[in-house]
């Protein structure tokens, strides 16, 4: 039977895909006491990386977008670190994200804002957490956005 969050994703329409593998040398995840710190997770879905440049070929709500597939692949990898139980995950502690943008695009916060009213939206209160919303030249794989974040679990 799912628990409180499946339940809500799935009210929401979003079923969490299996947790990306890591592309590189690094692992998905590392956790310390009930601190789960999760690796950078790249903008994309089922179909593919989201690519784009903010400011440049890309608008606001898809930067947006883009930033909600990365919420949903940290997700996945709280699940992955939980043993499959994501009702383990007591709170979103903070995020960090990066936005492939051009010198004088200002708006990250909208775009990472993409994550966090998802969080808000999963999680109610425990999806409310402390943020950066830092501009890159480039990511890794042209990709839009790139999360890391940090998460409490039981």
């Amino acid at each position: 039977m799912p628990g409180s969050i499946e339940t809500r994703l799935a009210e929401l329409g979003v079923t969490l895909p299996d947790a990306p593998a890591p592309a590189a040398n690094y692992v998905p995840s590392v956790r310390v006491g009930d601190i789960l710190y999760v690796s950078g997770q790249v903008s994309q879905t089922a179909d593919g990386f989201i690519r784009g440049k903010l400011g440049h070929d890309m608008s606001v709500e898809d930067g947006a977008a883009a930033a909600k597939s990365c919420a949903i692949s940290l997700l996945a990898q709280v699940k992955a670190a939980c043993g499959g139980d994501i009702d383990r995950l007591v709170r979103a502690v903070k995020l960090t994200g990066f936005v492939n943008s051009t010198d004088d695009f200002t708006d990250q916060p909208k775009v990472i804002n993409g994550a966090s009213d998802f969080l808000v939206e999963v999680l109610g209160e425990a999806g409310r957490h402390a943020r950066s919303a830092v501009s890159a030249a480039a990511l890794p794989l042209g990709v839009a956005v790139e999360i890391e974040g940090i998460f409490q679990i039981e």
